[in-house]
């Protein structure tokens, strides 16, 4: 499902924007509007989806950066309509659809899909009720992982401390992560104080250092030095890619210093189910800080004969 394409709002579209068309769509095919008309009841729950997804900023940011198919794999339904009060959306329909209306779309809404138990929360339906209780707060940690993790997706268990006590929660890293990104854990925030559920728990993901690999974007470099000579006259440097795989990669006569070599398919995967990017050799000449007598005097005769 396309959520924009379902509110008829650009990718890029305000978060007033986003409201006022699902406010418009949603006073067509509100089901006091439309009774006994499934098609319209559906069509309401839809544009309700995508806008509990689009208007809330974490959800559109996880939306966005992993498409629709591996979006609802990281969310339930529950997940998505967690923390979205359509009482407050749709109090314009108190005044001409209230009442009974709204108590029977209650029931053609329940059934006990997610969507249902969602217009049920607090007893209440669209229409209100009794006051929901209070989420609990949401908190932030940062969790580093290694490029390995990025390469083959991980299971970490991490260490928190809640309420002066220490617990421990594991968290999937996915595929392809990336630096600056937040994985929700929902209900493993702070404790409600008056009942209601406990808050999220939001992972900040910080890249370790690697010793042998630097990142940019979905590619990864490394770095290999030569000598003058081979510099010169060409040679072949062994590479060992991320996972272990071992590669000679030649080096062409009158290769340039801070060159770079490609192997194709051997960086990051873009996102859990994106392709690799690519490994790249970056060739340095290595100047040596110390030569003897022979090699001075062998560089004066190539410097002689303008090398």
């Amino acid at each position: 499902m396309d959520y924009y394409k379902v509110l008829g709002v650009e990718k890029g579209s305000s978060s007033t924007e986003t409201k006022k068309a699902y406010r418009k769509l949603a006073l067509k095919y509100h089901p006091d509007k439309n009774k006994g008309d499934k098609a319209s009841e559906a069509k309401f729950k839809e544009i309700s989806e995508a806008y509990a997804v689009l208007s809330d900023p974490e959800k559109k940011q996880q939306y966005d950066t992993y498409g629709s198919a591996d979006f609802r794999q990281r969310y339930s339904q529950e997940d998505i309509f967690s923390g979205f009060d359509i009482n407050d959306i749709l109090r314009q329909f108190n005044g001409g659809g209230g009442g009974r209306g709204e108590t029977s779309f209650r029931s053609a809404g329940g059934g006990g899909s997610p969507f249902g138990s969602f217009f049920n929360q607090g007893g209440g339906g669209c229409g209100g009720g009794r006051p929901t209780a209070e989420k609990g707060q949401d908190m932030t940690y940062q969790i580093t992982v290694s490029l390995e993790d990025i390469l083959h997706g991980a299971e970490k268990t991490i260490s928190l401390r809640k309420n002066g006590t220490a617990q421990n929660v594991s968290v999937k890293i996915p595929k392809g992560i990336e630096e600056g990104k937040k994985l929700r854990l929902q209900g493993k925030g702070a404790a409600s104080r008056n009942g209601g559920p406990a808050g999220d728990l939001y992972l900040k993901v910080e890249i370790g250092a690697n010793e042998e690999f630097s990142r940019k974007g979905d590619d990864l470099i490394i770095q290999r030095l030569i000598t003058f000579s081979q510099a010169c006259l060409g040679t072949k440097v062994e590479v060992e890619t991320l996972e272990g795989k071992k590669f000679m990669v030649t080096v062409a006569s009158g290769t340039p210093h801070d060159s770079k070599l490609r192997i194709r398919g051997y960086g990051l995967p873009s996102g859990p189910m994106g392709e690799r990017g690519d490994l790249y050799v970056k060739v340095g000449v290595k100047v040596p800080q110390e030569i003897t007598e022979e090699q001075q005097h062998s560089l004066e005769q190539l410097q002689a004969l303008g090398l």
